[in-house]
């Protein structure tokens, strides 16, 4: 099959048997677990098909960039539960000031033995429907892929490559809303920051949005400390008691930069609160 599916989890595609038992309780086998780490280190995650990213509001090739590893952050992240290495950020995938969409590739070795048995399997049936030019039932289990929080994109060769989406809460800050002052502002910096840049975040819990809470990475930028010293967030003290986000704005109210050219900015957590009472 031509166009068969060949994104299990490594870089290096191996053909998969049908039988539900070789696919192991997570859809992948002892072998392509191991294979896995090896080939995300030597292969570059390279996408070819630009109508597939712009449908799935993916990045287009010329913006991929590759996050600097080498630079060393002011802050230094500690006691995080896991950390995501992003594809490059689309400027739609920004909502906010501290809310960000992102996408991991699955292959990756933090992902690959978490997938969903189900997910596998749906992608597999997707590309043989593809494969026969079965688009309604392609169109159905792609459907029933991003439910699960998945999506699947066209890759190098024409390969059906396996993503996971994370919808990302900045921890620690409260940006304003769209509708206040520097609403616009906010978001529009941050995407500034992070439009077509691989980002490193590191994900310590989850908020009851069933959005993930994390510090966010950005070419050696520790996010958060941008926006406060920007003055475009403020210090989300009721969720947040770090010393350095404190200070950070601080900084920014004695320099009377962005929404702290106010005398008094509504604050975002109270501007919600009067919003839900109809204030």
């Amino acid at each position: 099959m031509g166009n068969a599916l060949r994104f299990l989890y490594g870089g290096f595609f191996k053909p998969q048997s049908d039988e539900p038992d070789s696919l192991g309780p997570h859809g992948v086998t002892i072998s392509t677990v191991g294979v896995s780490a090896l080939a995300h280190d030597l292969s570059q995650f390279d996408i070819t098909s630009q109508g597939h990213l712009a449908f799935y509001g993916l990045p287009l090739p010329h913006t991929l960039v590759e996050v600097e590893t080498s630079s060393t952050p002011a802050y230094q992240p500690q006691h995080w539960k896991f950390e995501l290495h992003t594809l490059p950020v689309d400027a739609k995938a920004v909502a906010d000031g501290d809310g960000i969409t992102v996408y991991v590739d699955a292959r990756h070795r933090t992902e690959s033995a978490n997938v969903p048995r189900e997910v596998h399997e749906s992608a597999i049936r997707r590309s043989k429907a593809r494969a026969v030019k079965n688009y309604a039932e392609a169109d159905a289990l792609q459907k029933n892929i991003v439910d699960a929080g998945y999506r699947v994109i066209n890759g190098p060769n024409n390969d059906d490559i396996l993503v996971r989406k994370y919808r990302i809460r900045l921890r620690g800050i409260d940006a304003p809303e769209s509708e206040m002052p520097f609403g616009k502002q906010a978001k529009e910096e941050l995407v500034k920051l992070v439009q077509g840049k691989s980002l490193k975040v590191c994900i310590y819990d989850e908020d009851h949005y069933n959005r993930s809470v994390g510090d966010v990475y950005c070419n050696g930028t520790f996010v958060q400390e941008f926006m406060l010293k920007k003055g475009l967030a403020w210090h989300y003290v009721a969720h947040d008691q770090r010393p350095e986000f404190a200070l950070w704005e601080k900084e920014a109210r004695a320099a009377r930069v962005g929404l702290w050219a106010s005398s008094n900015p509504e604050k975002p957590w109270e501007w919600r609160k009067n919003r839900r009472n109809g204030v």
